[in-house]
């Protein structure tokens, strides 16, 4: 088992969850931010780094969000990975 970054971090990317993971198990996409489950050690620290509550363990992933659970997997395998913090993306629902 392992965490996984669900619907909340589209479009906004936040990287507070990367610069505390132990393992560098994350990986950028364009829009989000995956964990890659063959990294993932479960030691809890992203969890609470985020600051839009997008990261669960696997098994406590919302009913509405499961399928963030293979899609981590993929994107994980294909995205680059990243350490540092970064500029967030605008937020989706930010208002202009």
């Amino acid at each position: 088992m392992a965490y996984v970054v669900t619907e909340p971090c589209f479009g906004c990317k936040y990287t507070d969850c990367v610069v505390v993971c132990p393992c560098d198990c994350f990986r950028e996409g364009e829009q989000m931010l995956y964990i890659d489950p063959e990294e993932c050690i479960d030691c809890d620290a992203c969890k609470v780094e985020c600051p839009v509550d997008a990261i669960f363990y696997e098994e406590d992933v919302p009913e509405v969000w499961k399928e963030f659970v293979p899609l981590n997997r993929e994107l994980a395998a294909t995205c680059p990975p990243i350490v540092d913090r970064k500029e967030p993306l605008a937020r989706r629902d930010a208002q202009p």
